[in-house]
This record gives C-alpha cells, structure tokens and sequence, in this order.
C-alpha cells in the first residue's frame, strides 16, 4: 500500500508544550500500524498565564495562525488551547471554529478545521459518555467554566479535579506519572469515561493506558479526542496504540458524535 503524508495543523499557545508532543507520538505511534505518515506545523499565540484576561487576549491572536497555517496547506487545522474557548461562553468552540474556517479559506486551504475544546466534547459523544470524572490543572474557577461547559453539551460531570497550577509552563514539566496517583482521588462510580487530562498542557498519554487498565473504565484526554477527530476529519482508521479506549478501534471512524445544538 503506497504511503501518503498529511500535514497536521496546530494554533498553539506560546507556552504549550505538550500538543506538539503527544500528537505526533500517538500519530507516530500509529506508524507502525498503518502507511500513512505526518507532518507537523504549528503557529503559535503569547500565553504565560492561565488567566481569563490572558485567554482572551490569546484568543484575538487565532485569525493570524490560522492564515499562517493556511500558507503551509495543511491537510487539517485544530486549535490547540481547551480553556481559552470553553472560558468564552457555553458553544463557543463552534464560533471559533467557523471564523478560523473563513480565514482558511480566505487564504486558498481547503483543510477541515477543528478545536481542540470541540473534539474533547465529540470524543466524549463518539464513546457514548452520558457521565464523566475529570481531572484539570487549572485554579478551581476556570475548572467550574470547564464543567459547566461540557455539561452544557450533554454530558454530566460527576466529579472534577482542579490540581490549581496557574503557570502554563510548570503544567506541562508535570509529571503525567502522577496522575495514576491523582485519579485514585477522582470519584469513578458510574462513570462513562474518566477524562484524565481536560486540558491541552497536562502530559497524560504515558498514564493513559495504565489507568485505563486499571480502573477498568474508558479514559482519554483532551489530546487523544483532538488525535481522534484528526484523524476522522482526514478519513483515516481512528487507532493507535497504548492510546486509550477512542483510538483503540473500539469505536470505528464512522460514528458521528451527536452533538448538542
């Protein structure tokens, strides 16, 4: 079978440095499963701070990354920040979503874009999750937004976790080996799926399956759902190794999620 390369997209806020390392190693990782290969290009927004004001002056910088990412032609575009969106309003990810589509196609790219916000909430939806746990670095406030949010897709939050880090770089030197110990503190019973990082910065994936195994329930992340609907929007096998249960073929690319209006 002949190999095809796609050119993965990101608008990345300044400090994040874990959506340009676990997607490409669960992509990566897929390598080994299938022909297909990844390229990876980001543009990035200023963020130190994970606080409402620097996320909404974040959030202004996505017109000028999605007309960059544009010029590369990617094959599929996400932004790569959870909060800055679900901090802007219930639904907000589908607002964001259609203004970096008109710049994309302002700029002649064709590629289907995605948030990362959104496909947290369809990953949820693709696994059937009516009850979900979580846990999030974030300082109790802005982990309030993200319950709020998610439960105004359809989805109830059973119980939520803020960790409390407000300096996004010192969110992603975590240590994701601490979150087998943290999800021990998380409240499981009659859970769909245990989200074990709502957010874009916390490293998760080396945990992922360890967890999963573990408690014997679904768990995911923020950048395994964002992995998932790449690769759905791309048209490719949604699976990858040491993943997690949504990319374990579990849940086969042709299910829609049912989203909220």
């Amino acid at each position: 079978m002949q190999a095809r390369s796609y050119r993965i997209g990101q608008i990345v806020p300044s400090s994040n440095t874990t959506m340009e390392t676990e997607i490409p190693a669960i992509l990566h990782a897929r390598e080994a499963m299938h022909p297909d290969r990844f390229t990876f290009h980001s543009s990035r927004m200023r963020m130190h701070k994970v606080t409402r004001e620097e996320l909404e002056a974040m959030n202004r910088e996505g017109l000028r990354c999605a007309a960059e990412l544009a010029d590369a032609r990617v094959d599929v575009m996400s932004t790569a920040c959870l909060v800055a969106i679900m901090a802007m309003g219930l639904g907000y990810h589908r607002t964001v979503q259609r203004e970096l589509t008109e710049v994309a196609r302002a700029n002649q790219c064709e590629a289907p874009v995605m948030t990362s916000a959104g496909a947290l909430v369809e990953g949820l939806h693709i696994m059937g999750a009516k009850k979900i746990s979580l846990l999030a670095p974030y300082m109790c406030s802005l982990t309030d937004l993200v319950v709020k949010y998610i439960e105004n897709e359809g989805i109830e939050v059973v119980d939520a976790i803020s960790l409390e880090i407000p300096d996004n770089l010192d969110v992603g030197r975590r240590d994701p080996a601490l979150l087998v110990d943290d999800v021990k503190r998380l409240n499981t019973a009659n859970v769909d799926v245990v989200v074990l990082s709502a957010c874009v910065q916390m490293q998760s994936l080396p945990s992922i399956q360890l967890v999963e195994d573990r408690i014997g329930l679904p768990v995911t992340s923020t950048a395994i759902c964002t992995t998932r609907r790449m690769l759905d929007h791309l048209g490719l096998e949604a699976i990858a190794p040491a993943a997690g249960a949504l990319l374990s073929g579990r849940y086969p690319s042709s299910a829609q999620p049912a989203l909220a209006p």
